[in-house]
């Protein structure tokens, strides 16, 4: 997915969460990673696996295995030793046009989104969306009300996750209606829309249960982080 983030774009964002954050003591930050992993490690299970198998498939139409059987074997030793070697040659060959081949073809993000398990893109998003809460500091607000709002681009996925004050007191269902609009509108090419109805629901979950104290001080910055 190719999606261009202009400073306007930034601004209403920033705007949206600043603006739902009046009504809230809680915080909201928001993150769009346009890959989280390289899944490296699928192209090349998916690779490896192909290259085990396709030889042993293919091969034996390839070949002719089938010795004469006219009681002169003997005398045929050095072609069937030649034999064995050119089809070893061939099984090898095989094997790495097929490893190249296939390792390739899943590099291709719309191929590689196909062939990576749905648990995998779900696990890696997931612990992408942690790093982000720990290291942009959602986890450190006065009253550990802070909200992170993660979209992972080419896993097509979106993450929130909210502090454990807020699981205190909000069940976790509060927080699909936000996640579901992300989502569509992210599918429609539409993140400003999209990050701007998300933070404003979750403002308003937010404010039902954490009203904005009369010192209100805005903890964390009201900014889009791009990755």
């Amino acid at each position: 997915m190719v999606m261009q983030i202009t400073d306007n774009d930034r601004a209403r964002i920033a705007e949206a969460i600043s603006a739902a954050e009046r009504q809230t003591s809680g915080e909201i930050f928001c993150v769009i990673s346009r890959r989280v992993s390289t899944y490296l490690d699928v192209s090349l299970a998916w690779a490896a696996g192909a290259a085990l198998l396709a030889p042993i498939v293919f091969i034996p139409f390839l070949l002719d295995f089938r010795w004469p059987g006219d009681g002169w074997e003997a005398a045929h030793d050095a072609a069937q030793a030649a034999t064995t070697g050119q089809a070893l040659a061939l099984y090898a060959l095989s094997q790495a046009v097929v490893f190249v081949g296939i390792f390739l073809l899943t590099r291709i993000p719309a191929v590689r989104r196909l062939v990576t398990p749905a648990g995998v893109r779900r696990g890696r998003v997931r612990e992408a969306a942690l790093q982000q809460f720990m290291a942009q500091g959602v986890h450190v607000t006065t009253e550990r009300t802070g909200v992170l709002l993660f979209a992972a681009l080419d896993e097509h996925q979106v993450e929130l996750i909210a502090d454990e004050g807020i699981y205190a007191k909000v069940d976790e269902d509060a927080w699909a209606q936000a996640v579901a609009v992300l989502t569509r509108e992210l599918r429609a090419d539409r993140p400003v829309e999209g990050f701007a109805a998300a933070v404003d629901l979750c403002g308003q979950v937010l404010a039902r249960h954490f009203p904005p104290r009369p010192d209100n001080p805005n903890e964390l910055p009201d900014h889009l982080i791009l990755l």
